[in-house]
């Protein structure tokens, strides 16, 4: 039985009454209706913490989904859970091919920063602090790409490029 059928809560359940009658009015193939249910039954499995279950449906759902700007969202979930797993290369891997697919993805650069952040306080740790640097100056870079792309949000990087005379 999919996911999107078992779904006890109540958002859950919702979101995939909706997402069904959208996949039954809105033109599309079979092939794009497959790849969306997998996505969505991937997004079930990952909020409950299902992480090898979801990158199963992601897997699935990007073998068959051709658009690249969905695909950017599958592939950046998809880095999400290395993210949650401590998988930092494979998650920079990840956001790296969803930026490639959607460049406006800020959610992308912000997680790519708060890696970068981490190596450099990691190294900061381990007594480089040349390391740090040119971890934090890339975290820096990251977090003024998705700054540009949504002024608004992320105001303790803002707080952090400001602090250390990284915004421009």
């Amino acid at each position: 039985m999919p996911r999107s059928r078992i779904n006890g809560n109540f958002i859950d359940k919702t979101f995939s009454i909706v997402a069904n009658i959208l996949l039954r009015i809105i033109p599309t193939t079979s092939g794009e209706k497959e790849a969306f249910t997998y996505y969505r039954d991937g997004m079930s499995a990952q909020s409950e913490g299902n992480y090898a279950e979801a990158l199963q449906n992601y897997y699935e759902a990007m073998r068959l989904e051709i658009d690249p700007y969905d695909r950017s969202y599958i592939l950046y979930n998809i880095g999400l859970i290395h993210t949650s797993n401590g998988e930092h290369t494979k998650a920079l891997e990840y956001y790296f091919r969803a930026l490639e697919r959607n460049p406006f993805l800020p959610q992308a650069f912000n997680n790519m920063a708060v890696i970068c952040h981490y190596r450099g306080e990691q190294a900061i740790q381990q007594g480089d602090s040349e390391i740090a640097e040119a971890w934090f100056d890339q975290a820096a870079e990251y977090w003024k790409q998705a700054i540009t792309l949504t002024p608004e949000n992320y105001i303790e990087a803002q707080n952090w490029l400001r602090i250390t005379g990284r915004f421009e």
